[in-house]
């Protein structure tokens, strides 16, 4: 159990990317795909060494993480004029998340504690920086909603303000959700780390 503590460490990371442009249509278009980078090792510190070399370099931080998932938001923004009036005549948010994982070459030649150890640690990556494309899917599905519930103005030209201003304030309000989930994660990361170990030796009758 002692051997934790040489994975301490910010578990993920967010490498953000935003955009929002004008043209489109209903319930956002939202892809997720993964993608490993190999660390070897036999011995915790070596792992830790590994994951802090090798591991996916963050914007956020200006460190090397254990996972990352890079965002990118994107869409079109359709303008409607009738009667005096500019509305949104479609609007279609589009999402790409791509989660970064660790893979351990070592791992079948290592020792059974630290295999144990490991395969607590790097499920807890994964569940991390999948929440991470959690957060970013409902954000997606707030800025389209946001977007084809914007009220008719008088021009276009105002409008199209308008959805600057509203993509602007929903991106940033998931940008902060994404830190505050990064900052109790980390708080919490050598309880959270005790209570899986504990579950899973209980799992396996250890």
């Amino acid at each position: 159990m002692s051997l934790i503590s040489s994975f301490r460490r910010i578990i993920g990371g967010l490498l953000l990317s935003c955009m929002l442009s004008t043209a489109a249509t209903a319930a956002p278009s939202i892809a997720k795909t993964y993608g490993y980078f190999s660390i070897g090792g036999r011995t915790a510190e070596d792992l830790d060494r590994e994951l802090g070399r090798r591991g996916p370099m963050t914007n956020a931080t200006g460190h090397r993480h254990p996972g990352a998932t890079e965002i990118k938001f994107g869409g079109e923004v359709t303008y409607v004029e009738r009667g005096g009036q500019c509305s949104v005549g479609e609007a279609k948010v589009t999402l790409r998340t791509h989660l970064i994982l660790p893979r351990w070459n070592n791992r079948r030649r290592a020792e059974k504690d630290l295999r144990f150890i490991w395969d607590t640690l790097s499920a807890d990556i994964k569940r991390h920086e999948e929440r991470h494309a959690e957060i970013a899917r409902s954000y997606a599905r707030t800025l389209e909603r946001d977007l084809l519930n914007l009220k008719p103005t008088g021009t276009c030209e105002n409008l199209e303000k308008k959805v600057g201003s509203t993509t602007k304030r929903v991106l940033e309000a998931h940008d902060r959700d994404q830190l505050r989930f990064d900052k109790v994660e980390s708080k919490n990361f050598d309880n959270r780390m005790m209570r899986l170990l504990k579950y899973r030796l209980e799992q396996q009758g250890g």
